[in-house]
């Protein structure tokens, strides 16, 4: 059986230096909001109680790489920082999106009624 280490170790020159770069940049991603957390010395359990959460959330919240923008935003307040959502075009200046990732209620979205009286399947 081959092992991982071997299978890369078979491919060309420019492709593991491809696969090098994107491991050292996943490593980054997944370590920045712990590093961001540690610069500003909080620990996981005052994060925590900021957050309203366990310390075993804010572990799993600091591992996720994909999460809701509000989550973001909390998770930097709980630190101490102040979150800003900027997008940058080439021909337009940086516009910076202030109220997004900011939640509100969702509406309670009702099941219409069939005919015969029994509610409509809800959506996937």
């Amino acid at each position: 059986m081959t092992t991982l280490q071997e299978k890369i170790a078979g491919l060309p020159a420019p492709r593991r230096a491809r696969i090098a770069e994107r491991t050292t940049e996943l490593i980054a991603e997944e370590n920045a909001l712990k590093q961001l957390r540690e610069a500003h010395k909080k620990t996981q359990v005052r994060v925590a109680k900021v957050l309203g959460i366990g310390q075993d959330s804010v572990s799993r919240l600091e591992k996720r790489s994909d999460m809701l923008i509000s989550t973001l935003r909390d998770y930097v307040a709980a630190v101490g920082g102040k979150m800003r959502l900027v997008v940058e075009f080439e021909d337009h200046p940086p516009i910076e999106l202030e109220a997004l990732g900011v939640l509100k209620k969702p509406a309670k979205i009702r099941r219409r009624r069939l005919a015969h009286g029994k509610r409509a399947p809800k959506a996937a």
